[in-house]
């Protein structure tokens, strides 16, 4: 039985220095990993303050004042915005962060004051054909009591995706809603719709 050597090679100089930066480099990588993968369910579990400190901070997301949370999913044509009390024409779903969806409808009539301040809010954001995700914490929302009857509970955050079809006056948008409900049979004969 013989017995071969193999001459070993020295190490060159630097090797061990590489060799540590990349050990570091792997271990901040995971690190990271670890932290982002935590931080999601983390926030989803927690109370509605977390999630929204940590939704505040992703990618598009933008922070108003009043603490409602926006991100644009298509820009509209930039002619104008729909003001306060104004009449609007929207597709849209509403979820909880569980991604129960509550609500959704497409070509809905609604006028800004009808609604939580929070979505007026979003939507007066809003030019026609835009595209947006909103998040609306409890307080600009339906707050600590929820809306009694839906899904919608204490504290909860609403998720909107809402696209701005059309904005018109409120009383444009009345007197559209009077014409469907005459056309479905919903309005008491003799009874017309305001301006006629």
């Amino acid at each position: 039985m013989s017995i071969t050597t193999v001459p070993l090679r020295p190490i060159e100089k630097g090797t061990l220095t590489k060799l540590w930066v990349g050990v570091f480099v792997l271990l901040a990588a995971a690190a990271a990993f670890a932290w982002y993968s935590t931080a999601r369910p983390i926030a989803m579990n927690g109370s509605s303050e977390d999630f929204l400190n940590w939704n505040g901070g992703q990618s598009g997301v933008v922070t108003t004042d009043s603490g409602l949370q926006y991100k644009i999913l298509e820009a509209g044509d930039e002619a104008g915005s729909p003001g306060p009390g104004a009449g609007v024409i929207v597709n849209y779903e509403g979820r909880l962060l569980d991604g129960a969806v509550f609500d959704a409808a497409e070509q809905q009539p609604i006028t800004l004051d009808s609604v939580v301040p929070g979505w007026s809010e979003g939507i007066q954001l809003m030019s026609r054909g835009a595209r947006y995700r909103f998040w609306l914490p409890p307080a600009i929302g339906y707050g600590e009591n929820g809306r009694p009857g839906t899904p919608i509970g204490p504290d909860a955050v609403m998720v909107f995706d809402v696209e701005l079809l059309e904005f018109i006056s409120r009383e444009e948008l009345l007197q559209l809603q009077m014409q469907q409900m005459q056309q479905q049979g919903g309005l008491p004969e003799g009874l017309a719709p305001p301006g006629q």
